[in-house]
């Protein structure tokens, strides 16, 4: 399974860095194509001539040396997979608190891939509050953990904090990566459509009625449904976040107005539709062709609803489409979420409530529940947006027909 792999090793400082030779040698033997990354730190414990040696590859250590700049960029866009072993409680602070002062960190900072952290530190280290906090700010930021194994450490204590073994390593990505391979091909063919973020709509040239949509979930989801292999399009309100992911066509709109057009322009060639953006309830019944100036009397405006896109689409849907929509409340929330699952035709409701920590609009993590036609209730606790959007996706996925379900 890696085979063909390109994988891009850091090794921090550590007495667990001798341990990389052997774990160089594994993914090499293995057929995977390595290039080593050390931290100064790190070369007081193993030779870069070593680890060069069995890579079969100069290793790397600084972003300029004296031959040329080594680009974090291009490295972070060349693996497959980025893996820090052993990632030391110093490096690990600077990745969860995304400081940037060395090759590690700043490739770390540029990589697309599926990052791996394999710790390695002392028994106090490791279950120090402020470890803890910085792993579990990693794991909500999507990385991956290979978990620490007990033993006898370096300063002769005896418990957690043991980088974990050089082939329980490789496994951890083998297993990983069979995965992700079986995984993507369950959504091939699959044409998915999301929208995401939030509309403007206009009072005059600089004034509009908004809410605070980030658009994050939505992009979240629409990457969750990429990697399975669906051909995703996204129609995207105004936002700040930017969208990479190669199976991703992003159409940006403004307006209700444009998002309804692009949507139901896209709508009846996807299997599967997920209603995430904040689409604004009321527009101004007119727009002023110029700014509107101050006055003491006060302004009057007029509103009128926008067009329901999403009852439209469950108006429209075939028997073989799935479309999916969001309900954000502030009270009463099941009882609407399953009234507008049934009003609007849908086949799945994802509930947001405001009154949820770290849930709705500007956060990086997100608490859901997902109702069925059945009015069968899943609820999850808080999770990172991307993992949320996974789980949302999985429970889409399973609802295809064969052989596309999961």
């Amino acid at each position: 399974m890696l085979k063909g792999k390109k994988i891009a090793l850091a090794v921090c400082g550590s007495i667990a860095a001798y341990k990389s030779a052997e774990l160089v040698r594994l993914l090499v033997k293995a057929g995977a194509d390595v290039r080593v990354l050390m931290t100064n730190d790190a070369t007081q414990f193993i030779t870069a001539l070593t680890l060069s040696t069995l890579s079969k590859k100069p290793v790397l250590n600084a972003l300029v040396d004296e031959q040329s700049w080594n680009s974090h960029v291009e490295l972070g866009l060349w693996a497959d997979v980025y893996l820090i072993a052993p990632a030391s409680a110093n490096t690990i602070a600077k990745l969860a608190n995304g400081l940037c002062d060395n090759l590690v960190t700043a490739t770390y900072l540029s990589a697309r891939c599926p990052v791996f952290v394999a710790p390695a530190m002392d028994l106090d280290m490791w279950q120090h509050p402020s470890t803890k906090r910085n792993v579990h700010r990693l794991i909500d930021d999507g990385v991956n953990l290979i978990d620490v194994e007990n033993g006898e450490l370096a300063s002769g204590l005896v418990g957690p904090g043991r980088m974990a073994e050089p082939q329980n390593i490789v496994t951890a990505l083998e297993k990983f990566l069979a995965k992700k391979t079986a995984v993507k091909k369950k959504l091939t063919g699959i044409n998915a459509l999301v929208s995401a973020g939030p509309t403007r709509e206009y009072i005059d040239p600089v004034r509009y009625i908004s809410n605070e949509s980030t658009g994050k979930m939505g992009i979240a989801i629409a990457e969750a449904l990429a990697n399975l292999g669906a051909n995703v399009e996204l129609v995207l309100g105004p936002v700040n976040q930017t969208v990479s992911h190669q199976g991703i066509t992003v159409t940006n709109v403004e307006t209700a107005a444009e998002m309804h057009d692009a949507l139901m322009q896209r709508f009846p060639q996807s299997d599967v539709t997920v209603m995430c953006a904040a689409v604004a309830d009321f527009t101004p019944t007119e727009s002023q062709s110029q700014k509107i100036k101050k006055q003491n009397a006060g302004l009057v405006l007029e509103l009128k609803p926008t067009v329901d896109i999403l009852a439209e689409m469950g108006a429209a849907k075939k028997a073989n489409q799935i479309v999916v929509g969001f309900a954000l409340e502030t009270h009463d929330e099941r009882k609407f979420a399953q009234e507008k699952l049934e009003k609007k035709n849908l086949d799945f409701i994802v509930l947001n409530s405001l009154r949820d920590a770290g849930a709705g609009f500007g956060h990086d993590t997100n608490k859901i529940t997902i109702f069925n036609r059945q009015s069968d209730a899943y609820e999850l606790p808080l999770l990172s947006k991307s993992e949320a959007a996974q789980k949302l996706v999985e429970h889409v996925a399973a609802a295809l027909p064969q052989p596309h379900n999961v």
